[in-house]
């Protein structure tokens, strides 16, 4: 009796979309602006609560200051889950449950009685949703934009400027109206545009190569379990040019040895970890030094911002005035991120070195804010500090990208936050832990310059192996170049 007749196989490929740099990309950059601002501009503008929360609970200003540092590191702790789920389930979905999350938070830690709650629902479940918000929304730009993803992560951290403009002296009228519990949460009405975000994004269309197969008798795999073996899109790009060609290897070479389909699954499995987490970063050695500039700049980025209102309340200075100062560098630091975003877009230098001037810049003007007392001199400091402040946040994201390709960026962003993590956690504390023992505020700011500084000291590293690749890459033949050269490979554009 003759047996049924074998369906014919048709192998699909998936080729990595093109970024587009434009059309729909544009709503994507409008949303990463919301998202920027009603993230890290509130944390920003978060001074003027730390102010009031700090004189109701009488605690010290370490105490205080552990709500903040609580957030940011939550925030960095929860970006590698942030990048697995919306790869797993959908930018859009995991954006939207973020923004739901922060508001959430925000608005029960309204109610707070003690400090500790206020940890758990301003700080932790406030940057978990932050997480799970800003993580998806800055992968999906970087894969929008490619060749003006210098510029458009500076128009896109550009909310964070604006935004805190805006709601420092808004939080300030919020708290002189209704106290910072009624503020809390009108700010927790206000995060729920998140979930506007959200519903802005989606992703990118994949390119579909199909090529006809020969028709192959493979026993007890049907063409729904082929398909459900090759690689999707985002896997591929996930994976090694040679990885690939393996997988596709152990597909081509497919029979109905128990070893054949091990190693199938195996392929497989390999696959979607890759996918998922992309565990050979942590082998990567300029990722990691890049990482380590991460922790000791975060120790330095987030304290300023926190202690600006006190140190000027301390030195006499009115409220309202004091809230100015925070308005004063959003100004300052917006034009710093949409112009050096633009110099970096040019190439003119390589990204790495203007990021090494502008920390070193940045550390600098900080040591010397305890100088400053009176209100213009404290609006020229706030001045400076938010234009170099705006010049080193528009480019370090674009340079975490040249650093290990946009194949790897996804998971590369997951892993620099969360390696980032420990400078957030502990940065205002420790700040404030100065604060409390000098009874200055002035003490905090110096922390922070000189971590600043010790972190362009990894940076200076990073650009000498940058020169010692290039050189080798010169020197050696392209078809005897490593993997992991190939891999971390950024196209100049």
């Amino acid at each position: 009796m003759d047996s049924p007749a074998k369906t014919p196989t048709r192998r699909v490929s998936v080729a990595p979309a093109a970024a587009p740099d434009g059309g729909y990309a544009w709503f994507i950059l409008l949303s990463a602006f919301f998202v920027f601002g009603l993230t890290f501009g509130v944390i920003k503008a978060f001074g003027v609560f730390y102010v009031e929360i700090h004189q109701y609970f009488e605690t010290t200003a370490a105490g205080t200051s552990w709500i903040t540092s609580i957030a940011v590191a939550t925030i960095h702790i929860v970006a590698p889950i942030a990048s697995a789920l919306s790869t797993r389930y959908s930018y859009r979905s995991v954006v939207t449950i973020g923004g739901l999350i922060c508001s959430l938070g925000v608005a029960v830690g309204s109610f707070s009685r003690t400090l500790a709650e206020l940890y758990l629902t301003v700080g932790f479940l406030n940057g978990f949703g932050y997480a799970l918000t800003w993580t998806p929304t800055m992968t999906l730009l970087g894969c929008y934009f490619e060749k003006r993803r210098p510029v458009a992560n500076a128009l896109a951290s550009s909310g964070e400027c604006i935004l805190t403009f805006i709601l420092t002296p808004l939080f300030q009228l919020l708290i002189d109206s209704y106290s910072w519990r009624g503020a809390l949460l009108i700010l927790g009405g206000l995060q729920l545009n998140l979930c506007v975000c959200g519903m802005l994004l989606r992703p990118l269309k994949t390119t579909k190569d199909v090529s006809d197969v020969k028709a192959e008798e493979e026993e007890g795999l049907s063409q729904e379990d082929l398909d459900h073996v090759q690689p999707s899109c985002e896997e591929t790009k996930a994976l090694e040019p040679s990885e690939r060609d393996d997988h596709q290897m152990s597909l081509d070479g497919l029979d109905d040895t128990p070893s054949s389909t091990r190693r199938i699954k195996r392929a497989e499995l390999k696959t979607k970890i890759r996918r998922y987490v992309d565990y050979t970063l942590i082998t990567n050695a300029r990722f990691m030094v890049y990482s380590m500039f991460g922790v000791f700049a975060a120790l330095g980025f987030f304290a300023p911002g926190l202690f600006l209102v006190p140190y000027a309340r301390s030195k006499g200075i009115e409220e309202y005035q004091a809230a100015a100062l925070m308005s004063i560098s959003a100004v300052f630091d917006l034009f710093g991120r949409v112009f050096f975003g633009w110099a970096a877009n040019l190439r003119l230098v390589e990204t790495v070195n203007q990021l090494t001037v502008t920390v070193i810049l940045l550390g600098s003007v900080l040591l010397v804010c305890p100088l400053t007392s009176t209100f213009p001199e404290l609006a020229a400091f706030s001045a400076a500090y938010g234009l170099v402040y705006g010049a080193a946040v528009a480019i370090h994201i674009t340079v975490l990208a040249e650093v290990v390709g946009v194949q790897q960026f996804g998971s590369a962003l997951g892993f620099f936050m969360l390696i980032r993590s420990s400078g957030g956690l502990f940065g205002p504390p420790i700040a404030g832990f100065f604060i409390d023992k000098m009874s200055d505020y002035g003490t905090g700011f110096l922390m922070a310059g000189v971590a600043l500084i010790v972190s362009a000291m990894f940076l200076l590293l990073l650009s000498q192996m940058n020169r010692r690749r290039r050189r080798t890459a010169r020197e050696t033949p392209t078809g005897s170049m490593t993997k992991s050269d190939n891999s971390s490979e950024l196209k100049e554009t």
